[in-house]
C-alpha cells in the first residue's frame, strides 16, 4: 500500500515534535556522567561517580524509598477510587453524572500552587503536615482523576450486554463487577495505575508544602540540590527517574498486550 505525500508529512512532523519534546530530558545523561563537582557537559571523560554516590548515599536512598512507598500506596488508593468512579458515573449515565464527572477532575484542572495551599490549609488542623499520611492523601486526590479518565475511555468501548447478561444468568454485581466488567476494561486500569504512579513520583509542588524534614522524597531532594549546590547528583536521579518512568510505560505495554483479546 502506497503511502501519500500528506500522510508521510504527517508521519515526519509527528517524529519531529517528539524529538523536541524528548530532547531536552536527554541532556540529563551526558551531565550525569560528568566528573567535575558542577553541572556540566563532561569534556576529557565520563564519570560514573555520581551514579555510585546516589546509589550509596543514605540521605538520597532514603528518598527513593519514600516515593516509592507514597508512590505505590496513592497509585493504589486512586487506581480503586478512580476505578469504582468511572463505572458508577458509566452505569448512571446521566446529565447529572456528567456533572459529578467534571467536579472529580478538578483537581487536573486547578493549578498545583492552589492546590498546594489548599491541601495545607486543609491538614494542619488534622495534623497531617510532614506526614506519610498526608502525602499519600494529596497524592491519591491529584492522580485518581487520571485514572478516571482512563478506565472511562476503556468502558466507552465496552460491551453493556455482557454486563446485562451476567446480571440475567444470576450473578450478583459483585461477581459481575470482578468476573465481567474489570477483566473488560484490564487495560484502561493499568494505564491509570501507570499514570498515577507516575504523577505521584514526580510530584514536587504540593510536596514542598506539606513535607518538612520527616518526609524528603525524592523530587524534593532533586530541587534541593539544584537549589542549593547545583550537585550533579541531581541529573544522575533524573536519568533514574526517567528510566523509571520507561520501565512503567514498558510494564503497562506488555500487560495490555497480554491482556488484549484475540482477533
Amino acid at each position: 500500500m502506497r503511502v501519500s505525500l500528506p500522510a508521510k508529512l504527517n508521519t515526519g512532523f509527528a517524529w519531529v515534535l517528539l524529538v523536541l519534546l524528548i530532547a531536552p530530558a536527554l541532556v540529563a545523561i551526558p551531565v550525569s556522567l560528568t566528573p567535575k563537582t558542577f553541572l556540566s557537559f563532561p569534556t576529557d571523560e565520563l564519570s560514573l561517580q555520581y551514579y555510585r554516590e546516589l546509589f550509596s548515599s543514605p540521605e538520597w536512598l532514603s528518598s527513593f524509598a519514600q516515593s516509592t512507598v507514597i508512590g505505590a500506596v496513592s497509585t493504589l488508593l486512586a487506581t480503586t477510587i478512580g476505578t469504582l468512579c468511572a463505572i458508577g458515573l458509566w452505569r448512571v449515565s446521566s446529565p447529572a453524572g456528567e456533572v459529578v464527572r467534571s467536579v472529580l477532575l478538578l483537581p487536573l484542572v486547578v493549578p498545583p500552587i492552589i492546590a498546594a495551599m489548599a491541601f495545607s490549609r486543609l491538614f494542619v488542623p488534622l495534623g497531617l503536615i510532614d506526614s506519610y499520611t498526608g502525602l499519600i492523601l494529596a497524592h491519591t486526590v491529584l492522580s485518581a482523576p487520571l485514572v478516571l479518565i482512563t478506565v472511562s475511555a476503556s468502558l466507552a468501548g465496552f460491551d453493556a450486554r455482557l454486563e446485562q447478561a451476567s446480571r440475567n444468568l444470576g450473578a450478583s454485581n459483585w461477581v459481575t463487577l470482578r468476573r465481567v466488567i474489570v477483566p473488560g476494561i484490564r487495560p484502561g486500569i493499568l494505564a491509570g495505575a501507570v499514570f498515577a504512579f507516575i504523577s505521584s513520583w514526580d510530584e514536587i509542588v504540593v510536596t514542598l508544602f506539606l513535607s518538612k524534614f520527616s518526609v524528603y522524597t525524592l523530587p524534593r531532594r532533586m530541587w534541593n540540590g539544584i537549589r542549593e549546590n547545583t550537585d550533579p547528583t541531581v541529573a544522575a536521579a533524573a536519568v533514574v527517574l526517567m528510566a523509571i518512568t520507561l520501565l512503567a510505560f514498558a510494564i503497562w505495554a506488555l500487560a495490555a498486550r497480554r491482556t488484549r483479546p484475540a482477533a
